[in-house]
């Protein structure tokens, strides 16, 4: 009989928030937190706007020292993990740290780093390069500077599937725990590419929204008259516990992951497969992971990134997985608000999916004003809404064809 995996402890800096309560409080509001891009000049970009994390300072929680040693996205990782495991009120000591491990990805690393040292290069000469950039450009680092600040000596990995890796690590570290490899894993996803290059390649290949006039209302997934997703930034970190484990300990149990699915479409390097065929897949692996039938899910937070190629083949997936049920059940995409913080967003998005599990309310997709006749599900619009949840699933899918879903439940039998 296979191990179950709970949920005790929930961290974030979003866009929308830096610590749970209040980006929940605003997730539940409809809150956007797009705004003009402050980090840089983008007066000559296409796209001048994104979701960036606001009144966050490494220096307060680190120390100097070791903030300038940390690339933005691990420091984002880093004060995720540290609340998580602060919520979870998990006493790391010498008789459970060898069992306890640490799965964080990222879609992109330290390209912020690279991108500043690259630069120092041309301008200053090659011995002017920060010896630290190589530590802090690995996409790693963000997992190994969890582990070292909180002394947890368990398996230690950075997941990177792209715009799917939030979604993967979570659920990579759930069968780590199944298998009976550790008792506990903070596992997530961290990225932090706001910056000059990677915002004019993404702008470039006509991935990201030019509503620049109106930033808050840029992310509309589903819309009709979508352009693009808008750029986020962030972190998200949750403590993964063997259930007789968190249960001894008496932990809090906020919700189980019942299920895993995780694909590809061996298609296509940025554009879905037709239809979604292998996102409906990796639907469908998960549901038959968590021993579900298609009446069981009572909400789906979907990838929803507000590219037009995206919102059509996820609907086309959910309709080829649950038929006609795909009508009654709410899909929305939180993106809306938060933003797309690439390998980060399947973590931010499992949060969210844990606290909509508590509280029995499914948040809004805001902005969603002009229905697309291929885009026909209850999109939950512009307001959240209260209802019975047993059951959530959380998609997330990313370039080079990635496809990840998780099944969060309200925990019973214990």
């Amino acid at each position: 009989m296979r191990k179950r995996v709970v949920v005790t402890g929930l961290g974030c800096i979003t866009p929308v928030g830096n610590d749970i309560d209040v980006m929940w409080n605003n997730i539940i509001a409809g809150k956007s937190g797009a705004g003009h891009i402050t980090h840089f000049d983008a007066s000559q970009h296409r796209t001048k706007i994104a979701a960036e994390v606001k009144g966050f300072d490494g220096n307060i929680l680190f120390g100097r020292k070791d903030t300038r040693r940390m690339d933005r996205f691990t420091q984002f990782a880093l004060a995720a993990a540290l609340q998580a495991v602060e919520s979870s009120k998990l006493k790391i000591t010498d008789d459970n740290r060898d069992r306890i491990g640490v799965v964080i990805g990222s879609g992109i690393g330290g390209m912020g780093t690279m991108n500043e040292q690259v630069k120092v290069s041309y301008e200053r000469g090659p011995t002017r390069v920060s010896p630290f950039l190589v530590p802090m450009m690995l996409l790693d680092s963000a997992a190994a500077m969890t582990a070292i600040y909180l002394g947890v000596r368990g398996l230690n990995m950075a997941v990177s599937t792209a715009c799917a890796t939030g979604t993967n690590a979570v659920g990579e570290a759930s069968e780590i725990i199944r298998r009976g490899s550790a008792d506990v894993i903070l596992a997530g996803g961290s990225d932090a590419v706001i910056i000059p290059i990677a915002m004019a390649g993404l702008s470039n290949m006509g991935a990201l929204s030019t509503r620049n006039d109106d930033p808050q209302r840029a992310s509309r997934p589903f819309d009709l008259n979508r352009d693009g997703f808008v750029m986020g930034e962030g972190a998200a970190v949750i403590v993964l516990e063997e259930l007789e484990f968190a249960q001894a300990r008496g932990a809090q149990i906020l919700a189980e992951i019942s299920g895993y699915g995780a694909t590809n479409d061996a298609f296509h390097i940025s554009a879905p497969a037709e239809n979604g065929a292998g996102a409906a897949l990796c639907m469908e692996a998960a549901l038959n992971d968590a021993g579900m039938e298609i009446n069981d899910v009572d909400y789906i937070n979907a990838h929803g990134t507000s590219t037009f190629l995206n919102d059509r083949s996820e609907t086309a997936a959910i309709k080829t997985v649950f038929g006609d049920r795909a009508y009654q059940i709410p899909v929305s995409s939180t993106k809306s608000m938060t933003g797309h913080l690439l390998g980060a967003s399947g973590a931010i998005e499992a949060v969210i999916c844990v606290k909509a599990l508590q509280d029995e309310i499914v948040p809004a997709t805001i902005n969603y004003e002009n229905p697309d006749p291929e885009c026909d599900l209850d999109y939950v619009p512009n307001q959240a809404r209260s209802i019975k949840i047993r059951n959530i699933m959380s998609n997330s899918f990313g370039f080079g064809g990635h496809n990840a879903t998780i099944i969060f439940s309200r925990v019973t039998g214990h």
